[in-house]
């Protein structure tokens, strides 16, 4: 074996090393989100700041600013450019179909739709702050396709919505999507706001026998049990 071999081979060690210590710690903080979907938010419900001080302390760990995690406007723009006109071809199909099926109406917002979206709308951007400047951030180092690497983020984001059928669907495609734009513009706002007004479409178009009001683990059954 040849110096420059050898050398390659003690290079790559460390290299290796982080991979699989980057995908014990991906598996672990998801594996608690999942634990918290479907138990701990009724056993334990403050462990979620246990999870977030994980993550936190990890981009710590790793340097990582929040310009790199997407949470400034650097970026804003490309990512809007690239996102909205994707969501536009997919969101305008199902305006027309809501109103044509008397599912939408045009009304004057309101103080407390407006409340409503706003506190939703915070709510998607935490999902894509785990979804992208975490999860997607970590499989960078794990991952290197960005295609497969999208798909798993994709797959990941729809499987939190496991049981409820209709958003399992949604996200999973959704994720993809939003994970192929984060992957060359890194910032969740544009990503947050288009999944927002995309749940509004899906909640007001959708079967609400199959939605069951957006519900996600247990609460997708309790809803069925209360109704």
């Amino acid at each position: 074996m040849s110096i420059a071999a050898s050398a390659n081979q003690v290079l790559s060690r460390p290299v290796t090393q982080l991979r699989i210590a980057t995908a014990l710690e991906v598996l672990m903080v998801y594996a608690g989100i999942l634990l918290y979907i479907w138990r701990w938010q009724y056993t334990h419900p403050r462990l979620w700041m246990v999870l977030l001080a994980v993550m936190v302390l990890s981009h710590l760990a790793r340097g990582e600013r929040p310009r790199d995690l997407g949470l400034t406007l650097s970026g804003l723009r490309e990512n809007a450019e690239k996102i909205l006109p994707l969501v536009l071809a997919i969101y305008l199909p199902l305006v027309v179909y809501g109103f044509a099926r008397h599912l939408l109406v045009p009304l004057v917002p309101r103080k407390p739709s407006l409340v409503w979206f706003t506190a939703y709308l915070s709510w998607c951007a935490a999902q894509q702050y785990l979804a992208q400047s975490y999860f997607h951030r970590r499989l960078m180092s794990v991952i290197e396709n960005p295609h497969r690497r999208s798909l798993v983020v994709g797959l990941m984001f729809g499987a939190t919505h496991i049981p409820n059928p209709i958003l399992m669907v949604v996200t999973t495609v959704a994720g993809f999507v939003f994970a192929e734009v984060f992957a060359h513009h890194h910032n969740i706002w544009p990503l947050a706001l288009a999944q927002a007004v995309g749940g509004f479409l899906v909640a007001a178009i959708s079967p609400p026998s199959l939605l069951h009001n957006m519900r996600v683990g247990p609460g997708y059954y309790f809803y069925g049990l209360n109704h």
